[in-house]
């Protein structure tokens, strides 16, 4: 199965259309005094997790 990550800004996230374009949107939750994460952080983290569910050893 392919896969595309597209990463919004860090603060105002994707655009309409791009969101309307998307089969799934994902959204990390936080937790504490943090309001948003670094836009690469936040994309080392999703595909951390996609490689952990399709079992990629990295």
């Amino acid at each position: 199965m392919q896969l595309a990550l597209i990463v919004g800004s860090e603060g105002t996230g994707l655009r309409r259309l791009v969101r309307q374009r998307c089969d799934f949107l994902l959204r990390l939750p936080m937790r504490g005094q943090i309001d948003s994460l670094n836009a690469s952080v936040a994309a080392s983290v999703a595909l951390y997790e996609i490689w952990r569910q399709r079992g990629i050893a990295i």
